[in-house]
């Protein structure tokens, strides 16, 4: 796996999570949204600890500063 996001784009989905994360914990998030929201969270934050997403390779994006 060779790294395909930028810094930027790591803290970006990592905030996104901890946003998720904290509605969720404060009762603001419940239901479906919750499940699905909190699925997208779990994944934006692994991708973010490994800076690898499966997506932008699919696509052809890479946001790391060497392309």
């Amino acid at each position: 796996m060779k790294q395909n996001m930028g810094t930027i784009d790591r803290v970006i989905r990592t905030a996104l999570a901890l946003v998720v994360a904290i509605l969720y914990f404060t009762g603001n998030l419940s239901g479906l949204a919750a499940i699905v929201l909190g699925i997208f969270a779990i994944v934006f934050l692994l991708t973010s600890i490994v800076s690898f997403c499966p997506l932008y390779t699919v696509l052809g994006i890479n946001t790391t500063k060497n392309k």
